[in-house]
């Protein structure tokens, strides 16, 4: 009985001990770069980064569940040279009284940084700076009870997860939709953001930041059948048709997401206006013309984007839904918040109606990897946030009432006036 007893604390103990030891390898390939998050290091499919340059930051973002004694330390491919200098600095997001600047020492499978002790579950981030011939790296080693239910994004893709509002109606009245408004403003203005205001089964419609110094409202609509990648296979007799493209816009093709005619104004949109959209669905004979304005507030009138017949339709608007999206994969690391609002469908018959629930979801990127997406309520309006490995109290109710979202319904209803034909 003695031994039995004497094993059985043994084995508590040992069981103690496994339950702290929660080592935790975060691929190399996951962090992000800066000053440019393009250039200064090579990123590979097997986890590894190589050719880092001087100058370069490399930065990966976890949440931490648990508090306690973090060990940190790299994984390097090959040794490291002895003039290598490796500095890591750790800060809580969101909490500047929580950093730490530790120097690395090395040791047979890379460098060491020695313990830091994490004192609330949260987001952070582990940035890597380095002087003298930069290893290539294998992975981001933690260990320690501060690792224990650690959350990292361990594929190499690093956009923000997207995000979605759809918006239900009855299946009678949504067959009749003609025209679908709704109001964005945007928070944030990150590079790469697409906040998409009106989107149906057939198209989608919104404002997107491209570059540095250019920023676009698009308006696009699928051709029929399922080629997803090349227009050029599409029966002619499949694809959409544009019959009319308002001044200054560029229309063409589009690929890789299902085919399509795309259409687009190069527009400086500012970051805080509230922008207006509205998509209009006519049918004559079996086709379905589709077409979308936009103003801003300092605008009296709509503002033409394009217009396009679909064939094998015949269908007004339903499926609406609205979205941002991180569309190229290298800054996720920063947020994404736009407020969706003023929104209202017209059906056939010209009856206005305003739409006050919406229900949310995401991508498959944001299920476990990418945690840091939310939607919620505020001032009377919805508004998506992706990226940024923040947390964002006033969305998670969202996250457990399955993400139905509701605003009161106007106390006045004052419907958009529509545009000119």
């Amino acid at each position: 009985m003695f031994l039995i007893l004497r094993f059985r604390r043994l084995a508590l103990v040992l069981g103690l001990v496994m339950q702290v030891r929660a080592e935790l390898l975060v691929p190399a390939h996951t962090a992000y770069l800066s000053p440019d998050p393009e250039r200064g290091a090579c990123r590979s499919s097997d986890g590894m980064v190589s050719e880092w340059q001087a100058g370069t930051r490399l930065t990966w973002y976890g949440r931490l569940e648990s508090r306690g004694d973090l060990e940190l330390a790299l994984r390097c491919i090959k040794p490291v040279a002895d003039a290598t200098e490796l500095v890591m600095k750790v800060k809580a997001r969101g909490n500047d009284a929580a950093s730490w600047t530790l120097r690395g020492r090395p040791e047979a499978e890379g460098f060491s940084f020695g313990r830091i002790v994490i004192p609330a579950a949260g987001y952070y981030g582990f940035t890597l700076e380095g002087e003298g011939d930069l290893p290539d790296l294998e992975s981001l080693r933690l260990d320690g009870p501060a690792a224990e239910l650690a959350r990292f994004s361990r594929v190499e893709r690093r956009n923000a997860a997207s995000v979605h509002l759809r918006y239900p109606l009855a299946g009678e009245v949504e067959e009749e939709i003609e025209w679908f408004h709704m109001e964005l403003t945007p928070r944030t203005d990150p590079l790469w953001s697409y906040y998409m205001a009106t989107g149906w089964h057939r198209g989608y419609f919104g404002m997107q930041v491209n570059g540095p110094g250019e920023r676009r409202i698009i308006f696009s609509v699928w051709d029929a059948g399922d080629e997803g990648v090349d227009r050029a296979k599409v029966d002619p007799r499949r694809r959409v048709v544009l019959l009319a493209k308002g001044e200054g816009v560029e229309a063409g093709d589009f690929g890789n997401e299902g085919t399509g005619g795309h259409s687009h104004l190069v527009y400086p949109w500012k970051l805080g206006d509230t922008l207006q959209f509205m998509t209009r669905a006519e049918i004559s004979d079996g086709l379905t013309t589709y077409t979308g304005w936009f103003r801003d507030s300092r605008s009296q009138d709509w503002r033409l984007i394009a217009s396009f017949r679909a064939p094998e339709d015949g269908r007004y608007l339903h499926d609406l839904y609205s979205f941002n999206e991180n569309f190229s994969g290298v800054n996720g690391d920063l947020r994404r918040v736009c407020e969706f609002g003023n929104a209202w469908v017209r059906t056939k018959s010209g009856r206005w109606l305003p739409l006050s629930s919406a229900v949310f979801s995401h991508d498959g990127h944001g299920d476990l990897q990418r945690l840091d997406r939310s939607a919620g309520v505020k001032d009377g309006r919805f508004y998506l946030a992706n990226g940024g490995f923040v947390d964002d109290p006033l969305g998670s109710a969202v996250m457990l009432s399955g993400g139905e979202l509701r605003i009161p319904p106007p106390a006045r209803l004052v419907p958009p006036v529509l545009p000119e034909p």
